[in-house]
């Protein structure tokens, strides 16, 4: 048995593959097809300043220490993280914002304040998502998803019976709050998943232990340098790391991935791990008897959203505003029906705006700020420049009157990355941001598979496989991956 394996993609998973298979004494060659690693989550240059292209929240914390606890670091060896407090900003309309506190106290007396008695029950609500997230990160969340019967284990079966676990979110949440302003800021950390509140399990209530339990945190220099760390530990292990060249095909051979095509030259390989977007691989890499899924499959999944972003450089310090905001101003339920139900432009959006240059000063020239603002919409739009315009000035007049303070007048760059860029820059399927939503019907073993049904060396990582969308979860994903390839081709 040989031990040459060819890792696709430089993102989150495809790194983390890259390093766990290194470390198993793999001879690992990582390809990635742009300039930079990252994926999703590369950075961007511009006139002295420095943007976070993708992914903005650092949650989660444990998940990044446990993957680098197994390499012999803590992220503090290699990056400096700060915790944000306020955790991040919301508004609801002009001098309506809601700073959330990254205390427990803080957060008992805003919910006391909206709604009396309400603290109690956070209490309880927050208890019941610990036990969640200790329940899915002790074992639910690192399983391979190739068979139900994962799931079916005595601690995980006792969990769930004990626990609101595969009802609606929403009808969760609503069981414990009344006030609308609080049924939206345990609501918001579902749409990172990839769906609305009510087509999320009740499981991932999971995720405002996250949030208000772990924190939210924002490691210095942006999201890129913990691309680099993962890249420097992957190294360390002794995996080799290309960029700038792109896959072109997987021949197949009697049932395996033999050779990796690419611009420049092929390479041989004994087990490839797909950690680029599963649906360009399977096809547009794979000939049509090695795909596992056919593209009426695909087209019958539900994608996460894509996204709108506007990344800004403000010649001049911003008085009002903060690290993280989110602008509900307007109601979720028309805009979520713009995005799953009736895919279109959305008509008046919710919209995320960060602004990192408030907690860090390197990523800005002296007295700027850098602006990124998200929209999410539906995958598969048509985003010309003439509709991005439009965008820009919808989202901006909303922001300017709710900060109260012109932007505007005072910026100095502009770019925008939207469905097209997305499928250019990571070949992602209808330009999604987020992989495929983590509903229901697209949970566990319900997801692609991270190993191919048609070829037993072909393994796949990243937001369309276990454990789903999101930072965290791709990089156990890479985890995941590496286990299941090491298990199945031991020497």
């Amino acid at each position: 048995m040989s031990d040459r394996v060819v890792v696709i993609g430089g993102g989150f998973s495809g790194l983390a593959a890259a390093a766990h298979l290194a470390k198993a004494g793999r001879r690992v060659t990582l390809l990635e097809k742009n300039d930079d690693l990252g994926g999703r989550a590369r950075v961007l240059r511009e006139a002295g300043f420095l943007f976070d292209r993708g992914p903005s929240w650092y949650w989660m914390p444990d998940v990044f220490e446990e993957f680098f606890a197994h390499f012999g670091h803590h992220p503090s060896d290699l990056y400096q993280l700060e915790r944000l407090d306020p955790s991040y900003s919301v508004y609801f309309g002009p001098q309506q914002r809601m700073d959330v506190p990254a205390t427990m106290e803080g957060l008992r007396r805003l919910f006391e304040e909206l709604e009396p008695g309400s603290a109690v029950r956070l209490d309880r609500f927050l208890e019941q998502a610990r036990r969640k997230y200790e329940l899915a990160m002790g074992g639910m969340v690192q399983k391979p998803g190739l068979s139900p019967l994962e799931l079916i284990e005595p601690r995980a079966v006792a969990g769930m019976l004990r626990m609101s676990v595969f009802g609606s979110f929403s009808a969760h949440v609503r069981k414990y709050f009344k006030h609308p302003k609080l049924i939206s800021l345990l609501e918001f950390p579902v749409l990172f998943l990839g769906a609305t509140p009510q087509d999320t399990p009740a499981l991932f209530s999971l995720m405002n232990h996250a949030d208000m339990a772990l924190g939210t945190w924002y490691p210095m220099g942006g999201m890129g340098r913990v691309v680099e760390a993962m890249a420097e530990v992957a190294r360390e292990q002794g995996a080799e790391i290309v960029t700038g060249v792109a896959v072109r095909e997987l021949v197949v051979e009697h049932g395996r991935v033999t050779r990796v095509v690419t611009d420049g030259v092929d390479i041989a390989s004994d087990q490839v791990v797909a950690a680029a977007d599963y649906h360009h691989v399977e096809q547009s890499l794979l000939r049509n008897g090695s795909r596992s899924y056919s593209s009426s499959y695909w087209e019958e999944r539900t994608l996460a959203p894509s996204v709108l972003m506007f990344y800004i450089g403000v010649g001049r310090r911003l008085k009002n505003v903060q690290h993280h905001m989110l602008f509900f101003d307007e109601d979720l339920g028309p805009h979520a029906q713009e995005i799953y139900k009736d895919p279109q432009w959305p008509s008046r959006p919710l919209f995320y705006a960060s602004c990192t240059s408030v907690t860090d000063p390197s990523v800005a020239p002296e007295g700027m700020e850098n602006l990124v603002i998200l929209i999410p919409i539906a995958p598969g739009l048509d985003d010309a420049e003439a509709i991005r315009e439009h965008y820009y000035h919808l989202v901006l007049d909303r922001m300017e009157r709710l900060i109260g303070e012109e932007i505007r007048p005072h910026v100095v760059h502009r770019s925008s990355c939207s469905v097209s860029d997305l499928i250019q820059d990571v070949n992602a399927f209808k330009g999604n941001a987020y992989g495929l939503a983590n509903t229901l019907r697209q949970t566990a073993f319900l997801r692609p598979s991270i190993r191919s049904r048609k070829l037993d060396n072909l393994y796949f990582a990243g937001q369309f496989t276990v454990p789903g969308p999101g930072v965290p979860p791709a990089l156990i994903s890479g985890g995941i991956v590496a286990r299941q390839l090491l298990k199945d081709h031991s020497r």
